[in-house]
């Protein structure tokens, strides 16, 4: 059973020693919260980059977010392509990671999703992961979404299906978003090759 969260407005877990062992890299006296990962912080490397410490200890397990659908409906000026994002659709399902942070990793993660700019906020959902339902967990969504999807380049490709891979998404998944990124970047390579030819031809 998940350790229960606090009243508070932010939720957070209290971890306690008597939890499963992949709990036992937070400290029993140290506040948590859940975090529900689907682009490039699926993959441990990429987050430690950003918050500063190891954080495959912190990995729950593969986790399903129902009611939404994944899409690359942000452009990115630090990566200079598009970023995923979650969009409520009631037939979808999106695949990707729950971790347990350590509550002193919360403003660092934010600063990541661009929180205090106004790029991601803060959404609360419910995942399913390991047989198990967890509430209050905490992902990102984008705030002022693009009409239509930005291909993803290259580096934040390699970052997301690595991150998909190592903490083992089911592989039908991990090649839909295979497929789904290499259209969207295909699409992106046909359209500057009609402008390229459109602006030799004028």
């Amino acid at each position: 059973m998940a350790p229960p969260f606090n009243s508070g407005t932010e939720p957070h877990v209290k971890l306690i020693s008597q939890e499963p062992s992949y709990y036992q890299s937070v400290q029993s006296d140290e506040s948590a919260f859940y975090y529900f990962a689907y682009g490039s912080c699926m993959c441990p490397v990429d987050l430690k980059r950003t918050l500063g410490e190891a954080t495959h200890p912190f990995v729950i397990g593969p986790a399903t977010l129902k009611g939404y659908r994944l899409g690359f409906y942000r452009r990115s000026a630090r990566r200079d392509c598009g970023v995923l994002d979650v969009v409520s659709d009631p037939e979808a399902v999106v695949e990707g990671v729950l971790y347990t942070l350590p509550w002193r990793l919360s403003e660092r993660l934010d600063e990541r999703e661009e929180v205090p700019t106004g790029g991601y906020r803060r959404e609360t959902v419910e995942i399913e992961c390991q047989q198990k339902r967890f509430s209050n967990v905490r992902t990102y969504v984008v705030v002022d979404k693009l009409d239509e999807e930005l291909a993803p380049n290259d580096w934040y490709f390699n970052v997301v299906l690595r991150g998909a891979v190592t903490c083992g998404l089911p592989e039908q998944y991990c090649w839909q978003l295979f497929n789904h990124m290499h259209q969207l970047q295909q699409r992106h390579w046909q359209d500057n090759q009609w402008q390229s030819q459109t602006l030799r031809s004028a």
